[in-house]
């Protein structure tokens, strides 16, 4: 008994893990690397919505990099339709494929 106690014997002896543990150990590991969205000022705002707008009067490609709590991510396609008051662009792909993607996602748009 008294090799139980000693060290980390009684934690290494004790084998059963609660599923309010288990539950929150896998939350830490699904949260751990997420990162906030940045600000975006109101100048790079305007840039963005030209370019958007170029890219959808012009039928020009655009480079979207859009924000994810783990990894940001990038799309590219031509902007279909804009619809201001649900703050959406819909972007197509080469291959007829298309997302409603929200303007709040946005980081910086490249042509």
């Amino acid at each position: 008994m008294a090799s139980k106690l000693e060290g980390n014997g009684l934690f290494e002896s004790s084998r059963m893990i609660l599923p309010e543990h288990k539950e929150a150990y896998i939350q830490y590991m699904t949260h751990k690397d997420e990162h906030s969205k940045p600000i975006i000022d109101e100048q790079e705002w305007q840039q963005i919505g030209q370019v958007l707008q170029e890219s959808f009067h012009d039928h020009k490609r655009v480079t979207l990099k859009l924000y994810d709590p783990v990894e940001d991510k990038e799309m590219s396609g031509f902007v279909t339709v804009i619809n201001t008051y649900r703050k959406e662009i819909k972007l197509r792909y080469d291959d007829d494929e298309w997302d409603w993607i929200k303007l709040d996602d946005i980081l910086s748009v490249n042509i």
